[in-house]
């Protein structure tokens, strides 16, 4: 099983989004279709800008909590890391 931490945008430095799923390619079905309550959907965050796996759920969910401490510049410099453009990556599933 794979575990994924991921980050959703609206735009290019906009308000950033941390979350867990086993599922990318159905998380992000539910994010741009606005079927997931709360704070993704408030802001319209469907823009997946970044992502890495895991192989444990533990592992995903301590780096996730790991991820909203960091500073936003830091998030900002890991995204540009492997996504420079902010293209959205879920485009390619």
């Amino acid at each position: 099983m794979q575990y994924f931490v991921y980050i959703l945008t609206n735009k290019r430095n906009g308000t950033l989004y941390i979350g867990v799923t086993n599922n990318l390619e159905r998380r992000m079905v539910e994010h741009k279709q606005r079927l997931v309550e709360g704070f993704s959907k408030k802001y319209e965050l469907h823009q997946l800008v970044y992502f890495e796996n895991t192989k444990s759920i533990e592992a995903a969910i301590w780096r996730e909590k790991c991820l909203k401490k960091w500073y936003r510049k830091w998030k900002i410099r890991l995204i540009e890391e492997q996504n420079p453009e902010w293209m959205d990556l879920a485009e390619d599933f």
